[in-house]
């Protein structure tokens, strides 16, 4: 006699695309903490060490993206007038950001998004709708979306 296997009532094969999240604004931050072109390099530094993250969007008064503050940008400030034993001349991060900020569209597809995570070699891509910082995407919500999809679809 052969080997019975009962699995049990098997759920519709059919699976619907649009009930299973696949685009970045599903997987961004919303609730970012955000810079000013105004604050001081010191700032920042405080700011990143004390909530864990490795840089942040910097946005001016009507939330519009003017940069990028990382913790390598700051290490470069502290770095360069260490080494002149001077006192930094402009100590505002302003002058300290990368200005020319990638983006992407928070409609782009999930696995598109880990793409360009991989060729531009990025941390983080800011999400802007109408001119306005809306959210963030970073490596590690790639992460957390695809365990989260593989729960879902993928056989485990």
């Amino acid at each position: 006699m052969g080997i019975k296997s009962f699995q049990g009532a098997r759920k519709n094969q059919q699976s619907n695309e649009e009930d299973i999240p696949f685009k970045v604004k599903d997987f961004m931050s919303t609730k970012l903490i955000t810079f000013r072109p105004d604050q001081s390099v010191e700032e920042v530094i405080d700011s990143l060490i004390s909530n864990k993250i490795s840089g942040g969007p910097v946005v001016n008064d009507k939330n519009e993206l003017v940069g990028i503050i990382s913790e390598g940008d700051c290490i470069k400030h502290i770095s360069e007038s260490r080494y002149y034993n001077m006192p930094p001349e402009d100590d505002r991060i302003e002058s300290r950001m990368v200005k020319d900020v990638e983006t992407i569209d928070g409609e782009m597809n999930i696995f598109d998004a880990a793409n360009k995570f991989l060729n531009d070699k990025r941390r983080r891509f800011p999400i802007v709708e109408d001119g306005k910082l809306v959210g963030q995407i970073s490596q590690k919500d790639i992460l957390k979306a695809t365990i989260m999809m593989k729960s879902q679809n993928w056989k485990k």
